[in-house]
């Protein structure tokens, strides 16, 4: 199958998990040396493969269909590491939800409830809130120190990478699981892993978990 027709299966993946509502969200793929992602005012559930715009590696449009406002936060992850080959941004509505409140420390926005999250996703970082379509949103996801693959948008919602669309696809289930589980727990009762149990998960599943080493 074509990386045009594996976005397209992601997108309604997506949508079946309920995690994209409306023509909100979008999702992107390498292809050679190309980026492919959906375009603006696209529904996941419902992409055809004229659906996506076509960039260079460096970001620049070079053709298919108007490309998503919020193709800057793609770009950015493609940036920080060339091992991430897919990108998906969505606004499900636990991880929104949980993207309004106080982050959980300065490592992750999202706390060590389960052990799933620290093994799938890792450590998840609040950036700033910024306009949609801000370009800066780009440039939070490449400039933010430490390793991660995913994070929460303040205010709007996350976005996470993977080394395959399907990857990608199960660590935005995943991670919007966690935000899930962490809004329904009271903050002052509940039993997070210990720093023990997370750098053992993080250690033995490779993800990433400390924060940006300080100098």
């Amino acid at each position: 199958m074509s990386i045009a027709g594996d976005l397209i299966d992601a997108g309604r993946a997506l949508v079946d998990a309920g995690l994209s509502p409306g023509a909100s969200g979008n999702i992107s793929a390498i292809d050679g040396e190309r980026i492919l992602v959906s375009g603006t005012g696209t529904s996941l559930g419902s992409l055809s493969e004229g659906d996506f715009a076509i960039l260079d590696l460096d970001g620049t449009v070079t053709g298919g269909a108007k490309a998503s406002k919020e193709t800057p936060l793609h770009v950015g992850f493609y940036r920080r590491d060339p091992a991430h080959r897919a990108v998906v941004h969505v606004h499900s509505p636990q991880a929104a939800a949980f993207s309004c409140t106080a982050p959980w420390s300065e490592v992750s926005a999202v706390p060590p409830l389960t052990p799933y999250f620290v093994m799938r996703v890792g450590r998840t970082p609040l950036l700033p809130y910024r306009m949609p379509g801000s370009a800066q949103l780009g440039a939070d996801i490449h400039q933010e120190p430490g390793e991660f693959r995913a994070a929460l948008l303040a205010n709007h919602g996350s976005v996470v990478a993977g080394t395959s669309l399907a990857e990608a696809v199960e660590r935005a289930v995943e991670l919007e699981e966690a935000c899930r589980i962490a809004l329904l727990t009271d903050p002052a009762t509940r039993r997070e892993l210990t720093p023990a149990q997370t750098a053992e998960l993080s250690a033995r599943w490779n993800s990433p978990w400390a924060g940006p080493t300080v100098h």
